[in-house]
């Protein structure tokens, strides 16, 4: 099925496009030295700004500038909104907004929230995606978060095409062998990205919902985990030098791991073994993803997709905890304040980093 879709970004750039399904699309690691670990799920620069996706609506499907539906972006304690209308040619549109001013950028709608919070640096390299159709014989999506490091380029570029470069994979294989699908997709998102000759990296995470099933992807120490009746369970492993398996990659390649103010980094530089981009380590530094397929049961609560900035603070289970009485067994679930009271509490314990948290109602997709 084809869609037209609008993009709305700062400054505002248009393009159509197409996909299996319809569109509503918005679009950092450190450890403590010692023997590197094995593993790390339990715990563990300015450039263009975000992308926001809309597509033309739909029977069953909410206009763009309903209520809650609209990204909001935020310059103190009182946010002002944009309101992002639907022209008569489907055509989202939002006036530009000065890099700097974005603190803060929230998107909500049909039981998904994101929120987003920049760190110390100057301007925030975290971007997400979330393009999605929940109509009854359709129960679709595709989400992601892209952790940027070196500029948000490559985070911004990965949020713009991974969805579709995965999309037209699974067309040509005919939704067959789809753990090859997302790796293809991955890398060719890489591939084009590299020949851009832009600087700077993204880790990425991100989930398919299709026919019922979860496929969750990762390249980079962004992290997604479940909540499976109130119990954590993390469905990436982070790619870090630190991990035994990747470490033992790198020498191989004949590059080295080692220790470096504190964090273990590739070559004495990248705290990251995955991901989008880093054309100069390319040699050590793969977009192949590790990818987990699972069916969506009913005990499936929640997946909780975050940055770096989030997991490097909060444990998994902290963060189902608290995730959990907002979202299950109320009739007005609070995600939107969930994804909030999680960066927050990152912040409190220390976070100078980029904060981005996604959470999903899986529910919806059974």
């Amino acid at each position: 099925m084809s869609c037209a879709i609008a993009i709305a970004s700062y400054p505002l750039v248009s393009s159509p496009s197409s996909s299996l399904f319809c569109k509503t699309t918005t679009t950092s690691s450190s450890s403590s030295c010692g023997s590197p670990s094995t593993s790390s799920p339990s715990s563990s620069s300015p450039s263009s700004p975000f992308r926001l996706r809309f597509q033309k609506t739909r029977s069953g499907f909410r206009a763009s500038n309903e209520k809650n539906s609209e990204p909001t972006i935020l310059k103190s304690k009182r946010p002002s909104k944009i309101d992002i209308p639907i022209s008569s040619s489907s055509f989202a549109a939002a006036m530009p907004i000065p890099v700097e001013e974005k603190r803060e950028v929230e998107f909500e709608r049909e039981g998904i929230s994101v929120y987003c919070k920049k760190g110390r640096r100057e301007a925030m390299e975290d971007r997400y995606s979330a393009v999605f159709d929940l109509q009854e014989d359709s129960k679709q999506a595709f989400f992601g978060i892209f952790d940027g490091h070196g500029g948000a380029k490559a985070a911004e570029f990965a949020a713009k095409n991974m969805d579709k470069n995965i999309m037209g994979e699974m067309l040509r294989k005919g939704g067959n062998e789809i753990e090859d699908a997302v790796k293809n997709g991955y890398l060719t998102t890489d591939s084009e990205f590299l020949k851009q000759n832009l600087h700077g990296g993204t880790s990425c995470v991100t989930a398919l919902i299709t026919e019922g099933d979860l496929v969750v992807s990762n390249a980079g120490d962004c992290r997604a985990v479940m909540s499976r009746g109130g119990i954590a369970e993390a469905l990436t492993s982070d790619h870090r030098p630190s991990r035994a398996d990747e470490k033992d990659r790198i020498e191989a390649l004949g590059g080295y791991v080692d220790c470096y103010h504190g964090v273990w980094r590739l070559q004495g530089s990248l705290a990251v073994s995955r991901g989008i981009g880093d054309g100069s380590l390319k040699k050590w530094v793969i977009a192949e993803p590790e990818t987990k397929v699972l069916n969506i049961k009913p005990d499936c609560e929640f997946l909780i997709l975050a940055s770096d900035g989030l997991w490097d603070k909060v444990a998994n289970q902290e963060a189902v905890d608290m995730v959990h009485p907002l979202c299950i067994g109320t009739d007005k679930p609070e995600i939107m304040s969930a994804c909030r009271k999680l960066a927050e509490l990152s912040v409190m314990r220390g976070s100078a980093d980029d904060i981005s948290v996604m959470v999903v109602q899986l529910g919806r997709f059974i």
